[in-house]
């Protein structure tokens, strides 16, 4: 998170939907200088609606109909949050999520698309499938379509409730994909389609309509209309009228609704309970508030809820959000009122309808509107290169706003003092520290701390125990102080762990972004907030700190920790015949520097975040209790320079696995582009310790080994005979990770031909 312009202001998008991704991409094209983007989105990649249907019919993967939000926010320099948004504070511009402290914003846009209207028949919201969200409508398809890919000889019976584009769309598409996989079976498929109404799809005109029904009774699907779903029970539909149809799988495809916290926070909204807004797509009750896509419904304009306006909406949103921003007068915006459809059919070929015009099926127009899906896609996966000059260095809040606020910085300002004048001020910490929720526990040890400030903390140490300290600080690897706050704080406390202590205090040390105070104050408070959770999982207190401005975000904590002399847990503590236990995968290093390069998928980072947020702290104690007699955590030097550490300790020597051991997804493919982090070269200088280099050094896993950890696991080596029940218990407690991946030797019995006094580790692949 670097901010070489002060933080004047908070522009937070609330859903990843397609108006926000092209005002991302808009951003990072055009940023604004002095603005502070943040996006809150529930998963780090959102589907593009247009290719959806082709998805489920098995013409693209998940990955070519998916815009990846992290690589975005990352183009866009934007802050990712991976939430859900469950109301907003309009009185204190705040929004509240589920997982994470509230998120201030000066300015907030909503496109969170829509879900499926309220589902009050019995019985549908425990046994359908509903359309959206459509990530667990997708992930429910995928894994239903497996299912029939081993069992193709087993009868199949599918119902689809609602009978507008999106279920005749629906029906069409997963028909097709199954025949396919059935081949033979496909007999065996049964599809029946639910629709209240006399006729299918009553928004588009009439030959459109008789068309696709035609084609659905020709393609022996079983319609049910003038049937209206009254009851749902598992495997079953029941109708008003007394229909009874068995169906294994239930698609729930219904008119749109949006969530109630829109209306439940004082927005204005329809009937339907979606935002509206002018022809700004600003908010007509809230000035701060704008909205697009599915979620707002223009006053002077209402349309039906398609896609192809959330994308229209995308150009004139982000320059509305920019002049707001700026305090310049805004641009209304008109929609079309005829827009082309293209209807896919499931089988490479689709319905061209507009207005009262209606064409097809026709491969042709499958191709066409393939191209035009591919082609808007590709804006998001090749991302161009922007280098620092250019973007618009004039474009900024500073300079920009006609009518400055007393809130914008005066250019005097820029100027930052260093030493003490660089501090952060102190009621900005006031006001942060007692916005800070830590548990209200009685530290006994604990003589002076946060509840009673003063020039320092002070501990008190147990007789026969000794104190553990350790510190570690570094730059933000993540651009979401509360997620970077927890990390920080659980690579912090591992070295505690490592040596078998039990974590009693932390001080914090932090470098914020240069800002306006208020924006310093949110950022303080993200990180510590997370850094405090993780601190609350270990029972251990923050008791002090220290804040300075800077560049960029950097955070770090020193720990100290208790524990017996006698039950110390070092470096030295390596025996022969002892197994070689890791508890989590590498790779973070070279992921993250992919990321920094735009050459990093969001999955790949979602899954090392997942790493780096698992506290070490209960695989320390299952060490301690399967009888571990040594323990590192990995991190900056990688897992060879770490491990050499021990074998030089120890006067051991070690064999290693190296498919055993455990790498993180994406790791591999990275290392081969040749991404390696900064350090990387340095911890490579180990490998003059490898006895026979020239038979490993050629491995795909060999780069990992000197890869740099943030927040990794533990190294531990234990007796042969409680490694398999240590292993279990690792599992148990959410380390799916770890493995044996070697076992300590003496240094005696030379391994192969190697010379174990310089070369003490062999690694077998």
């Amino acid at each position: 998170m670097q901010a070489s312009h002060p933080i004047v202001k908070d522009l937070v998008l609330i859903g990843g939907g397609h108006s926000h991704a092209i005002a991302l991409r808009m951003f990072g094209m055009k940023p604004l200088l002095g603005v502070r983007i943040t996006l809150i989105t529930e998963a780090s990649d959102t589907p593009y609606s247009g290719m959806l249907p082709g998805h489920v019919a098995g013409f693209y993967s998940r990955e070519e109909c998916h815009i990846d939000l992290r690589r975005l926010a990352q183009f866009a320099q934007a802050q990712l949050y991976i939430d859900q948004a469950i109301g907003l504070d309009l009185e204190n511009k705040q929004v509240i999520c589920a997982q994470r402290p509230p998120v201030a914003f000066d300015i907030v846009s909503l496109d969170i698309g829509s879900t499926p209207a309220t589902i009050s028949v019995p019985g549908a919201t425990e046994y359908a499938i509903a359309a959206k969200p459509i990530s667990q409508l997708l992930a429910q398809w995928d894994q239903f379509v497996e299912n029939v890919k081993q069992n193709p000889q087993q009868p199949i019976r599918i119902g689809v409730v609602g009978g507008g584009a999106g279920g005749v769309e629906l029906t069409l598409s997963l028909q097709s994909h199954l025949q396919r996989i059935l081949a033979q079976h496909s007999s065996h498929l049964e599809i029946h389609l639910f629709h209240r109404d006399t006729e299918l799809m009553p928004s588009y005109n009439r030959w459109v309509r008789y068309r696709l029904q035609h084609i659905l009774q020709q393609r022996k699907v079983q319609l049910h209309l003038q049937e209206t779903v009254s009851e749902v029970q598992l495997h079953k539909v029941i109708c008003e009228s007394g229909l009874k149809v068995e169906c294994d799988r239930i698609f729930w495809v219904t008119q749109a609704s949006a969530p109630k916290w829109l209306r439940e926070s004082g927005l204005a909204t329809d009937a339907d309970g979606f935002v509206q807004v002018n022809d700004n797509l600003q908010s007509i009750s809230h000035p701060n508030v704008f909205a697009a896509g599915d979620v707002a419904t223009m006053v002077d304009h209402p349309r039906p809820k398609a896609g192809v306006f959330a994308v229209r909406q995308g150009k004139p949103l982000f320059e509305n959000l920019q002049r707001s921003l700026l305090e310049k007068p805004l641009k209304p915006y008109k929609p079309q009122k005829q827009y082309l459809s293209l209807i896919g059919t499931g089988n490479s070929k689709a319905i061209a309808a507009r207005g009262s015009f209606g064409f097809g099926p026709s491969q042709l127009l499958w191709r066409w509107k393939d191209w035009i899906d591919r082609r808007f896609m590709e804006r998001f996966s090749n991302l161009p290169e922007m280098k620092q000059g250019d973007r618009n260095q004039n474009n900024s809040l500073l300079i920009s706003s006609p009518n400055p606020s007393p809130l914008t910085p005066r250019p005097s300002t820029l100027m930052r003092c260093a030493g003490c004048g660089s501090k952060v001020g102190s009621t900005v910490l006031a006001r942060v520290l007692q916005r800070i929720e830590q548990p209200l526990v009685n530290h006994q040890d604990i003589l002076i701390g946060l509840d009673a400030p003063d020039d320092a903390a002070v501990v008190q140490v147990p007789a026969n125990l000794a104190m553990v300290h350790t510190i570690d600080y570094f730059r933000a690897l993540i651009n979401d102080p509360y997620l970077f706050g927890q990390i920080s704080a659980n690579h912090c406390l591992s070295d505690i762990f490592a040596m078998g202590a039990v974590p009693q205090s932390a001080l914090a040390i932090a470098t914020l972004p240069y800002a306006l105070e208020t924006k310093v104050a949110e950022t303080l408070f993200q990180l510590l907030s997370g850094a405090v959770k993780v601190l609350a999982e270990a029972n251990t207190p923050l008791v002090g700190g220290h804040t300075t401005e800077g560049a960029e975000l950097a955070f770090g904590l020193s720990c100290n920790g208790l524990v017996h002399p006698d039950k110390l847990l070092r470096k030295s503590g390596m025996q022969p015949s002892q197994v070689i236990i890791l508890t989590k995968a590498l790779g973070t290093g070279t992921l993250f520097a992919a990321q920094m390069r735009q050459k990093a998928k969001g999955k790949w980072i979602d899954s090392a975040i997942a790493s780096m947020l698992l506290s070490n702290a209960a695989a320390a104690t299952c060490f301690l209790e399967h009888g571990a007699t040594a323990c590192t955590d990995i991190t900056g030097f990688g897992l060879l320079g770490h491990l050499i550490e021990m074998v030089q300790a120890s006067g051991v020597a070690v064999e290693l696995q190296l498919s055993a051991i455990p790498v993180l997804d994406g790791a591999i493919a990275t290392t081969q582009q040749g991404i390696f982090s900064s350090l990387h070269s340095e911890n490579l200088r180990v490998s003059r310790y490898i006895s026979h280099l020239n038979q490993v050094e050629t491995h795909p896993c060999y780069p990992l080994l000197f890869d740099p950890q943030t927040s990794g696991g533990l190294l531990a080596t234990l007796p042969h005979h409680k490694a398999n029940d240590c292993l279990a218990a690792l599992q148990k407690l959410g380390y799916c990770d770890c493995r044996i991946i070697g076992e300590v030797k003496q240094k005696s019995l030379a391994i192969e031909t190697a010379a174990t006094q310089t070369k003490p580790i062999f690694i077998h692949f």
